[in-house]
């Protein structure tokens, strides 16, 4: 549960200070980062904290079974670090229009 809430954080800080001159690509790129970012430390990590030997017994010594299910996982929770990375790019964007 601590990573989604350090890459949530990771997420604002980012939007905070992504230069709002990078626009949508800028924004995709942070989102992707952070994406692969959660993505390698849930798979360098394990399945439920066991071994990466343990963990591809599982998945039937499949790297790509392996990968695919953490890719998922992540997927799953990735929703609220791209709202709030989403949400604070909008926000200085919606401010440098109006000044």
């Amino acid at each position: 549960m601590t990573l989604p809430l350090y890459i949530t954080v990771a997420a604002v800080i980012l939007g905070v200070f992504l230069p709002l001159r990078w626009g949508v690509f800028g924004f995709l790129g942070a989102a992707a980062l952070l994406f692969t970012l959660q993505a390698g430390i849930q798979t360098a990590s394990g399945f439920e904290g066991t071994s990466i030997e343990e963990s591809l017994l599982l998945f039937n010594g499949s790297w790509g079974a392996y990968l695919g299910f953490n890719a998922q996982i992540t997927y799953r929770s990735f929703a609220l670090p791209l709202v709030l990375i989403a949400a604070s790019v909008i926000f200085r964007m919606a401010r440098a229009t109006r000044a």
